[in-house]
């Protein structure tokens, strides 16, 4: 098969889908890998490395998108990508088609087969590709978050770990799956005062055993929230629902129960974002201020650390981009249930349910 690499054009995004390593796995299997002139600059990976792995470099993302059956990419499409889409063409990429109703118009209508990272699943029902990276924005929602608590940056001049005398930051993490694990365990790490909220009581259970001494678990109702919010420096919003638009857990009346120069960090803003007030920001541009409350809405938070990023998603993609580069992705797909779950549009037709949900009656 022939395997597209473009350089990623979405703001600040610094990643690239494929490590020279990975490359080299496809090309030993007789693949044709074209690699974008300067495609893996900014996360550390150089033209020659690209070569030396026997990619072929292309100077542009035209003559990229033109040559390759598959393309390969970390963010969804932006505009200018559109025309370049193909009727048979496979893109296997993040889409989060359901907050993005003009994206999934231009998928439809380009005729290509759309294979979603972030709705794959493992033979356990877990989301191999979309967890590594949901890792990443969890630890730095934490980090990002201590950032903006800073005076310097707008915030309230808070340690989030205080000192001797001097209570440490008080943190509410939204959800309790892997991006609300990992930004309570590096928020605690720095010595904060954390609570983690979510609807299943199963997972509260294991959070207890592992969590440290200062977490504690919370089951997540608009009450509680709301109890939590009047003390509360740190807000993490956490919240999946895999392949849907994410509900909005805090309103923008509920905003006037925080105290003035609170930090919002929402990480679910790929699908939609789960506070009311949240809308997509960038890392050239990551806050604005809501009725005095911060809010920090970087849509693409891993392409902050593209060395680590790039590695970690090679990692979970290749024995998928293998797969499909193998056999096709329908006979990939046959095989493999859990690869099938991460096509959410195919020839012109929403395959996706969440996604046909989405949009009801729009498309």
């Amino acid at each position: 098969m022939i395997i597209g690499v473009p350089k990623e054009i979405k703001n600040n995004e610094n990643r690239v889908s494929l490590t020279p390593a990975g490359v080299a796995e496809l090309t030993r299997r007789g693949h044709q890998v074209y690699v974008q002139h300067a495609a893996g600059l900014n996360s550390g990976f150089t033209d020659e490395e690209y070569v030396n792995a026997s990619a072929q470099i292309l100077p542009t993302i035209e003559e990229v998108y033109a040559i390759a059956e598959m393309i390969c990419k970390v963010k969804e499409p932006i505009a200018p990508e559109y025309k370049l889409i193909r009727e048979g063409q496979i893109l296997f990429t993040y889409f989060h088609l359901a907050s993005d109703l003009e994206l999934t118009k231009a998928m439809l209508a380009s005729g290509a087969t759309c294979i979603a990272y972030e709705t794959v699943e493992d033979r356990q029902g877990n989301l191999p590709l979309l967890t590594p990276m949901s890792e990443i924005a969890g630890r730095m929602a934490a980090q990002e978050g201590a950032r903006f608590l800073e005076a310097p940056q707008g915030g309230p001049g808070i340690l989030m770990g205080g000192v001797p005398g001097v209570r440490p930051a008080r943190v509410l993490v939204l959800g309790g799956g892997v991006v609300g694990t990992q930004a309570a365990l590096i928020a605690a790490g720095m010595g904060a005062d954390v609570t983690i909220c979510d609807i299943s009581l199963p997972r509260l259970r294991q959070l207890n055993e592992f969590m440290p001494r200062n977490v504690r678990t919370l089951y997540s109702s608009i009450h509680n929230i709301e109890l939590e919010l009047p003390h509360s420096d740190l807000i993490i919003g956490a919240v999946l629902i895999r392949g849907a638009i994410t509900p909005h857990l805090i309103t923008r009346n509920m905003l006037q129960l925080m105290r003035e120069k609170t930090v919002m960090v929402d990480v679910a803003i790929d699908q939609g974002g789960c506070f009311e007030t949240s809308h997509p920001t960038t890392h050239s541009e990551p806050i604005y201020t809501v009725d005095g409350i911060i809010h920090y809405c970087v849509a693409n938070i891993p392409g902050a650390v593209p060395r680590t990023s790039t590695i970690a998603l090679t990692n979970a993609t290749l024995p998928y981009t293998i797969q499909l580069a193998d056999l096709g992705w329908e006979e990939a797909c046959r095989r493999d249930k859990g690869l099938a779950e991460g096509v959410n549009v195919c020839q012109g037709k929403i395959t996706y349910p969440a996604v046909a949900e989405a949009f009801r009656g729009q498309i």
